[in-house]
């Protein structure tokens, strides 16, 4: 696969990533007034309009950002597939988010419809086209997927749907975001996230009157698809671990040392994998390393795999992109990585990860299946950030994450190294 032909770089990613502290602000202070505002619109609007709560032929996905939750929304799509069948279900997200849309291969690409984030005059511009797309559909319900953001619940309202779904604060159980809802939905902390995505599109069969109350009292989440690499892509991956060291079917351990820059404290020091790295290499002397990454990490990365000091220790980053990534998955036994999207896209190959948690907490966010392995040191201001704080905390020092030690990663590692072992 060339580089133009990649659907999702890396770099789109980091853009995205260094942006997202500017997109917090803009979201707390200027979509605050302007949902109080449409709220205000909307009130009037009713004042002169009659309910119509037929049940919607075709559904509208916001979620916009954070590609590891979209994987977790796979159960909710499917739902809104079944009710209503593909062709009429759309989903609107940035644009480096496409690509795990178009992976989960539920929603025909034609319905994905992204927002440009280079800057601020293109996202405002590219949201503006995007809504008039979706009012010319006529698309009779949209569900907003972001917990308690203001700028997808003013795109919720302004795109035109008779019906729309999403957290509202009751009683300052989260950020104000107006009264833009008809299904006006109270956010649950103790669901988890797959459930809770899923309940939205269930909610769809409630009386909005009865609300906040709905008696969903249990979720049957279905299994991820599994992605399966073609033969032309393993082989070029293949070619691509060879030409970084990797001889064709050995072993492969993977190290993610990254995390997004939308919550650094979710990072396990670089000291930590530069210590498990060593100890692998020492305790399985047929195993390889490789340390993956984005492109703007490429440097940091290789710096830390020079300090390993093996041959068997590889640099990934920056040098795939996330299909091919997925394909290395696919190809290796285990993945450690904090908790960050690769947790989430790995549970569609068969690699079993080790996802490292702090700042927030596996009850709610581990990536579904058998294969997964949360670590969670569950330390009494552990997690610290939630929905409810738009996942902002004061907390300088993770300890959290200190607690988690390179031993207890070593010893869980093993054990799913041996064991796969064995198997294969």
């Amino acid at each position: 696969m060339t580089k133009q032909s990649r659907p999702t770089s890396p770099t789109a990613i980091t853009r995205f990533s260094s942006n997202a502290k500017r997109l917090l602000a803009i979201d707390r202070y200027l979509g605050a007034p302007v949902c109080w505002f449409l709220s205000g619109l909307k009130r009037l609007s009713q004042a002169f309009s009659s309910s119509n709560q037929s049940k919607p032929a075709s559904i509208l996905f916001v979620k916009l950002a954070e590609q590891g939750s979209t994987i977790l929304a796979y159960d909710a799509l499917s739902r809104a597939v079944d009710r209503v069948g593909s062709k009429n279900v759309y989903f609107l997200a940035f644009e480096e988010n496409r690509f795990v849309v178009d992976l989960l291969g539920i929603i025909p690409k034609e319905n994905v419809l992204t927002i440009d984030t280079r800057s601020a005059l293109a996202m405002i511009g590219s949201c503006l086209k995007r809504l008039s797309q979706i009012r010319k559909r006529k698309i009779d319900a949209c569900i907003d997927m972001e917990f308690f953001a203001r700028s997808s619940a003013i795109i919720a309202f302004l795109s035109g749907t008779k019906v729309s779904v999403g957290f509202h604060t009751y009683f300052g159980e989260g950020p104000y975001r107006g009264n833009l809802f008809t299904h006006r939905i109270l956010y649950n902390p103790h669901l988890h996230t797959s459930r809770t995505f899923s309940s939205l599109v269930l909610a769809l069969d409630t009386d909005p009157k009865q609300l906040p109350t709905y008696p969903i009292s249990d979720i049957s989440i279905r299994q991820l698809p599994e992605f399966i690499a073609s033969k032309e892509e393993k082989k070029a991956i293949t070619d691509l671990l060879r030409s970084n060291g990797i001889p064709t079917g050995a072993p492969l351990i993977l190290l993610n040392a990254n995390a997004s820059d939308l919550l650094p404290l979710r990072r396990w020091d670089k000291s930590n994998y530069l210590s498990l790295a060593r100890q692998l290499i020492e305790h399985y002397p047929e195993l390889y390393i490789g340390f993956t990454g984005a492109v703007n990490e490429t440097l940091q990365i290789e710096a830390l795999v020079s300090e390993v000091k093996s041959a068997r220790c590889v640099s990934l980053a920056g040098k795939t992109s996330l299909k091919e990534l997925l394909v290395i998955y696919s190809m290796a036994h285990v993945l450690v990585t904090n908790d960050s999207g690769p947790a989430h896209f790995a549970a569609l190959t068969r690699i079993d990860t080790i996802s490292l948690f702090g700042p927030e907490t596996p009850l709610l966010f581990s990536a579904p299946g058998p294969r997964s392995h949360p670590l969670w040191a569950g330390i009494a201001c552990s997690p610290c950030v939630n929905a409810f704080n738009s996942r902002q905390t004061e907390c300088s020092n993770n300890l959290c994450m200190q607690a988690i030690s390179v031993n207890q990663v070593m010893t869980l590692l093993c054990s799913i190294y041996e064991r796969r072992s064995v198997l294969h």
